[in-house]
């Protein structure tokens, strides 16, 4: 049966959240009645959690918000990296979290945005075994697919990590995968890709059925 490197997780969370108003990573998620017995989940926290037990680390890259998030990545043994310049965009913060990564001597990674929420246990499960297949065919990365919508988590290898790396800070990670296309092998899932990345109060609304609300 073919092994999967050693992954490190990546969530990436520097972000402004501007247009949706409150930070991302501190939305309720799962979406859940308030209330004294309420859980205090949020999206950050339910990343870390449903990547931890397929990964060896979990590093998360914040920005301007890294003292609100680090008592969050601590409590659940995250690692936090701090963007110094998150205004670059969210490539940047690929950019920094990867060479962390690297410097911890991981040569594969998990990657996802903090807004995407987590995949089903049994979808990322699937992921990490298609990954270690795909590596045995040459290939350099694997991502979620359902109904032709790619989502998140994106497994990489040090040969896809190197070209994100390489790439000028100005560019994005669409166009980096796009030049490498013919190396992605993309896994049907029966998770609903198409409603992941919320960036607006819409979105977090359509997808939840409540509207945002940082958890305190």
């Amino acid at each position: 049966m073919a092994t999967a490197p050693h992954l490190c997780a990546l969530i990436l969370a520097a972000g402004e959240s501007s247009r949706m108003g409150a930070d991302k990573a501190l939305l309720p998620w799962p979406p859940q009645e308030t209330g004294p017995t309420a859980a205090r989940q949020t999206l950050l926290s339910a990343g870390i959690l449903a990547l931890q037990p397929l990964t060896r680390a979990v590093i998360v890259v914040a920005g301007r918000n890294a003292e609100s998030l680090t008592p969050i990545v601590e409590v659940n043994g995250a690692t936090l990296v701090r963007n110094p310049n998150p205004e670059r965009g969210q490539f940047s913060s690929l950019q920094t979290g990867l060479r962390e990564l690297l410097s911890r001597g991981f040569n594969a990674a998990m990657i996802t945005p903090v807004d995407c929420p987590p995949l089903s246990a049994g979808s990322l499960d699937l992921l990490r075994t298609s990954f270690a297949r795909a590596l045995t065919r040459g290939l350099w990365a694997v991502a979620p697919e359902n109904s032709g919508k790619h989502g998140h988590p994106l497994l990489v290898n040090r040969n896809l990590i190197e070209a994100f790396l390489a790439a000028p800070v100005t560019s994005n990670a669409r166009e980096v995968l796009h030049a490498n296309s013919p190396r992605i092998d993309y896994i049907p899932v029966l998770d609903t890709l198409a409603k992941a990345g919320l960036n607006t109060p819409a979105d977090y609304a359509t997808y939840t059925g409540k509207r945002p609300r940082s958890t305190p």
